[in-house]
């Protein structure tokens, strides 16, 4: 079956201030409808940082019958994105036995130098905020009676769309523990203690799983005949809604922080920099975030402030100003160092030649970022598209086309949704036609 004639796509992005879900023809490359339901802020008390999966549900259900009956009948597929590192324990038929613990839930601080200890330099399962670091502080703590899954957002909510438990994609799967080199849960987890029972089988990002739930498909007015397809994470899903497809081809997101994804032939990994790999249709997405961004810019300057002050700014010239723009001390790509001090002095009297020069340090640590991911053996960046509020700036995409040295192109309208829409199409680097339907 040809992407062509596959029908249109519906994308779910799961986000933790809000669930998306946007219809995309992929015959056509036409956004259909759109629809953005908020959910309920994270419950964060001291290290601890949660959230009811069951609000997750409601929001999406929302969001789905929000569009238009037509758009919701013509839908031929499904696949859910969510957000990497947050994990949830369910009975056996997929019902929460208690709130999920967010990517930022920082009680696995101890666990995770119980993961250091055996796993791999190149797992993506090290770190505080990784799905396993998860599981394990729910271990010492004791599971919650009726325990038979620990599942990522996109996992679970692909399951209550299909009714199918025990199925997770293997690009959420990667930081409880997943090997993306061998396809397998790693021999490693039993010296962990970490019950096979509650690992799922691990599926290609993309790939069809089956036909939705009937009771759930009438409920949400979609054909009972949508294909489910295995999801995958929000970064992954960012990239897909760009027009990025060969290897060379970089994604950059200038959200509140700045996140980099070159594809490449060759996995890359480097844990110190928080560098990992997930594999995308034929090729791999190697990337890693830094803790500078538009959080940094926020400190200074509301947004009619800066587009008014980057309008002043040459960015043919350069500031002759050496910042390392952090919101405050510590780094973790690509320098990898938790006390790193922020550098933003000196700061001249005028504001516009100071924005100048945020948006150039910045940009400097984009383009450091791109060179070790090249030395790392990704290879070098040929072309740029860049996503988040940054995109936005035309000012400073044409100061990063000129520090970057490569051609820059903003794409301020390509919601991660449609990356997961895009996925469910079977659109994805190195596969030129959908996945045959089971």
């Amino acid at each position: 079956m040809s992407a062509g004639s596959a029908g249109p796509a519906l994308g779910i992005d799961l986000g933790t201030s809000g669930c998306r879900v946007l219809a995309w023809d992929p015959a056509r490359d036409a956004v259909l409808a759109q629809a953005e339901i908020p959910l309920p802020p994270p419950c964060r008390e001291g290290e601890a940082s949660e959230q009811d999966p069951e609000a997750w549900w409601a929001a999406l259900a929302e969001a789905v019958r929000a569009l238009p009956q037509a758009v919701r009948q013509a839908v031929r597929r499904i696949a859910v994105d969510g957000t990497s590192g947050t994990l949830l324990l369910a009975d056996a038929d997929g019902r929460p036995l208690a709130p999920a613990r967010l990517y930022d839930d920082a009680r696995g601080r101890a666990a995770s130098r119980r993961i250091a200890a055996v796993a791999p330099a190149g797992s993506g399962a090290h770190g505080a905020g990784s799905s396993l670091a998860k599981l394990l502080v729910w271990l010492e703590e004791g599971l919650p009676a009726g325990t038979a899954q620990a599942l990522h957002p996109a996992d679970w909510l692909t399951g209550r769309l299909t009714g199918l438990w025990g199925v997770a994609d293997e690009n959420s799967a990667l930081k409880l523990g997943w090997d993306p080199l061998r396809r397998e849960w790693p021999a490693w987890l039993e010296a962990l203690a970490v019950p096979r029972r509650l690992l799922a089988r691990v599926e290609a990002a993309g790939k069809p799983l089956g036909p939705m739930d009937p009771a759930v498909a009438e409920s949400l007015g979609l054909p009972r005949s949508a294909v489910v397809c295995a999801g995958t994470t929000d970064s992954v899903a960012g990239f897909l809604a760009t027009p990025a497809s060969r290897p060379g081809d970089a994604v950059t997101s200038l959200g509140s922080t700045l996140a980099l994804k070159l594809l490449t032939p060759r996995p890359v990994f480097s844990p110190p920099h928080g560098v990992y790999s997930h594999r995308v249709g034929g090729l791999w997405l190697a990337g890693g975030a830094s803790n500078t961004g538009g959080a940094v810019l926020a400190r200074f300057f509301d947004p009619h402030t800066l587009a008014a002050l980057s309008a002043r700014i040459d960015p043919e010239r350069p500031s002759g100003l050496d910042y390392y723009p952090l919101p405050a001390p510590g780094e973790r790509f690509p320098v990898a160092d938790p006390r790193l001090p922020p550098r933003l002095d000196p700061r001249p009297a005028d504001d516009a030649r100071f924005l100048h020069g945020l948006l150039e340090g910045i940009t400097r640590i984009e383009a450091e970022g791109y060179r070790l991911l090249e030395r790392l053996g990704a290879g070098a960046v040929r072309r740029v598209w860049t996503v988040g509020g940054g995109a936005r700036n035309p000012v400073w995409t044409r100061i990063r086309a000129r520090m970057l040295g490569v051609p820059v192109t903003a794409c301020p309208d390509a919601p991660a949704a449609l990356g997961a829409a895009r996925l469910a199409a079977g659109r994805l680097p190195g596969c030129a036609t959908a996945a045959p339907v089971p």
